[in-house]
């Protein structure tokens, strides 16, 4: 099936990368995991990569879930399993921190002294699920809400339980996640602790393709009953829907959400805009390649299409819109994860809206300096779309 894994668009698209504020994490293994069956797809142990908050950002914690996709069948969770994706043995044993992660008080003003952690993503689906598969040799655990819990249950003792701030943030399926473990993590810290999530192009749109059908529906269909993610769905979600596994969208469970939340999306969102609005399937005959390529090669029915696209994402995004303390930063760029980059998050030709940087945005929601809900204008109008991911 499609969408083994998310490739990281973000980083092979910049010409020059900065290294500026970016800083190198170790891993830690929860090797202790096992015993509460919190394990990855291949049974290894769940990480993380924790760098210590100093100063005035001590007692705070950003907790950051990597992205990565996921895996609806058995053959790709089988071949996710032996690699990076869904065993911490394949996984590089130290991650760099940068964009919302980075150090630098000059580029992440609001957070670069905070305990920052990065849980590491080896489950295929949103550290959302609940179950296993045996057939011969061949054993799969998709075991993510228990990495979620082993993880929160680690990092309690070490800080996390008597934090003043947290953020749980994420990336791609990382985004995604927090949608699923938002007020979760809020029940699990003291009501003396202010717990905000923000997700990062993980609003992943219910949509029909281009050829009208709904290629992101049935995928997450065999995603949600393969590893047994209905069970840790909302239940007030899945109580209004005829078809629970619809709560693993975003524009689904939103509205059910209770603890404040800041969505960042590209409304031209890359990923969504080539794997689920005009996917491989719907397009056998490539006359959306060179639109794919590049947005200025684009038809006017095409533009005009994709001009629905966003219209729809708005609409979906609507119950944030009359949210009191949400918060939205929605981009007319061809991008995807514009968080975690330097270039993207905080710097001199980083996306804008109203003069602000998403940096800027997120920080003055958090700390509730000012209003923070800025919409584009449709594209082609935002000329700061410097760093287009194509």
């Amino acid at each position: 099936m499609i969408w083994l894994f998310l490739v990281s668009l973000c980083g092979s698209s910049l010409a020059s990368s900065s290294n500026s504020g970016s800083h190198l994490v170790p891993m830690t293994l929860i090797t202790g995991a096992a015993s509460t069956g919190a394990v990855c797809l291949d049974g290894s142990p769940p990480a993380y990569n924790l760098h210590k908050g100093s100063g005035s950002g001590a007692k705070n914690w950003l907790l950051d879930f990597e992205g990565g996709g996921w895996c609806n069948d058995v053959s790709t969770c089988r071949e996710r399993a032996n690699s990076y994706r869904g065993s911490t043995k394949h996984m590089t044993k130290s991650k760099v921190f940068s964009g919302i992660l980075g150090d630098d008080p000059s580029l992440n003003p609001d957070f670069y002294n905070w305990n920052q952690v990065k849980l590491r993503y080896c489950d295929g689906a949103s550290f959302g699920g609940d179950g296993e598969y045996q057939n011969g040799n061949t054993t799969l655990y998709f075991r993510g809400q228990r990495i979620w819990d082993a993880i929160i249950s680690d990092l309690l003792p070490k800080g996390l339980g008597s934090a003043n701030k947290v953020l749980l943030s994420g990336c791609s399926a990382g985004g995604l996640a927090t949608f699923l473990h938002c007020d979760d993590l809020a029940k699990r810290l003291p009501g003396t602790t202010t717990v905000k999530c923000f997700s990062d192009a993980g609003f992943f749109l219910d949509v029909k393709d281009v050829s009208g059908n709904y290629t992101m529906r049935s995928f997450v269909k065999d995603l949600v009953s393969l590893q047994g993610v209905t069970q840790n769905l909302d239940k007030n979600c899945t109580g209004s829907r005829i078809s629970p596994f619809e709560c693993f969208f975003p524009q689904y469970a939103l509205r059910y959400i209770k603890t404040p939340y800041f969505v960042l999306n590209a409304a031209y969102d890359v990923f969504q805009f080539h794997h689920i609005f005009v996917p491989p399937s719907a397009d056998s005959h490539g006359f959306w390649s060179r639109c794919k390529q590049n947005p200025a090669h684009c038809t006017t029915d095409q533009i005009s299409i994709l001009q629905g696209f966003r219209n729809e994402m708005l609409q979906a995004l609507s119950p944030l819109g009359d949210s009191r303390n949400g918060g939205m930063f929605i981009n007319s760029c061809f991008a995807h994860c514009q968080s975690e980059l330097q270039e993207t998050w905080s710097g001199p030709d980083s996306p804008r809206l109203n003069n602000k940087t998403i940096a800027e945005m997120v920080g003055n929601w958090y700390f509730e300096r000012e209003v923070a809900k800025e919409l584009d204008c449709p594209y082609p109008c935002d000329s700061t779309c410097h760093n287009v991911i194509s």
